[in-house]
């Protein structure tokens, strides 16, 4: 898989390869042993499962009053970490599912993405909230939603969703650092996938979207594990001589659209992969800003790939045609570039076609999260 561009020009340090969960464990260390105000809070922070790795070792090396287990209690334990913030600590809340996270909407919605404006720019809270997002091993309707677009909807909330051990680190030092609430999302099928990571601190833009893979006949704009399938269906598509540029958008707020009108004037074409919802979604977002601004180098309407608009299932037989992966995007992209259905469509399909259950993301994952 391609790394993404380093945003550190001048950065000059050891790469190594490590897992997406162990280059969000190195950020948090490594911010953590520069700045005591940074603190870890979450329901199995200090488990020794320490969710996916990535909380692993923290509480031995800080110790309990840094890195601490959280009650029961969302949106009370919310509102304990936006007053910290506000009072020169920087959290970093931690919720093993982003369905948690709904218990502390008010605190989220109406107090830490408020406060910075309510009090005339006097009051910041540097607030990170990790968050699992992603399917797997039959996690259904309330343990598997992709919710991205409900926090992006709020003015005052960064909204961030890296895909490569890279992005997850540069990206993580940058949220901690940054003096405003960010969600940051993380897909539950991406923790093993591996990559080179720097040894050294460094940071990645909150606010500039990653060109994967250049392109001349398709843009597709993805975030998250749909750049993952994305790549993979790229690559096959590659071969039949379509060439797809992809776009890791990295950001779901600010939505850095800069890029993707510079693709679409030069492909006339447009895919959008989420892993959240059509209605009222990401994707429906960036398709409106791409028409508006660039409307007359389209050459036709653009489409989506998403979740269909109903709950997820937990059977992994209703999964399987639950969730789009790499077949459903070389079908998107053959519908839009393969006007006289010259291409081998159904040979390329069976060339990318799953086969394992859509619900089990890697052999090495023994679950339960």
């Amino acid at each position: 898989m391609p790394s993404s561009t380093m945003d550190n020009k001048n950065l000059k340090t050891d790469m190594r390869e490590l897992n997406f969960g162990e280059a969000l464990q190195e950020a948090q260390q490594q911010i953590m042993e520069r700045d005591k105000s940074v603190m870890v809070i979450g329901e199995g922070v200090a488990d020794p499962k320490s969710i996916f790795r990535t909380t692993e070792g923290l509480v031995e090396q800080f110790g309990p009053d840094r890195v601490t287990e959280m009650p029961l209690a969302e949106n009370g334990m919310t509102g304990v970490c936006i007053g910290l913030a506000m009072s020169g600590f920087r959290p970093i809340l931690v919720h093993q599912r982003i369905d948690f996270a709904l218990l502390s909407l008010d605190q989220l919605i109406n107090n830490a993405a408020k406060l910075h404006y309510v009090f005339n720019g006097q009051v910041t809270v540097p607030l990170v909230v990790r968050m699992l997002i992603g399917r797997g091993w039959g996690q259904g309707p309330q343990h598997a939603q992709s919710l991205q677009s409900l926090f992006a909807h709020i003015p005052g909330l960064k909204v961030v969703m890296p895909t490569t051990p890279y992005d997850a680190k540069g990206m993580l030092i940058s949220a901690i650092e940054d003096n405003n609430p960010v969600m940051f999302i993380e897909h539950r099928w991406l923790y093993h996938l591996k990559g080179d990571v720097p040894k050294d601190l460094y940071r990645v833009p909150l606010d500039k979207a990653n060109v994967v893979k250049k392109g001349k006949h398709i843009t597709v704009v993805t975030y998250s594990h749909m750049t993952i399938e994305a790549i993979a269906a790229a690559q096959v598509l590659a071969e039949y001589g379509v060439e797809v540029e992809i776009i890791d958008m990295r950001t779901v707020r600010p939505i850095d659209i800069a890029p993707v009108l510079a693709s679409v004037k030069n492909t006339g074409l447009l895919l959008v992969l989420d892993t959240g919802w059509a209605s009222c979604g990401v994707s429906g977002e960036i398709m409106a800003r791409t028409v508006e601004n660039a409307f007359q180098h389209l050459k036709k309407p653009p489409k989506r790939i998403t979740l269909p608009d109903h709950p997820a299932p937990t059977s992994r037989h209703l999964a399987d045609e639950y969730y789009p992966d790499a077949e459903t995007i070389v079908q998107g992209v053959l519908s839009l570039v393969d006007e006289e259905q010259k291409l081998p469509a159904q040979e390329m399909y069976e060339r990318v076609r799953r086969t394992s259950l859509r619900d089990i993301p890697n052999p090495a994952y023994v679950g339960p999260f």
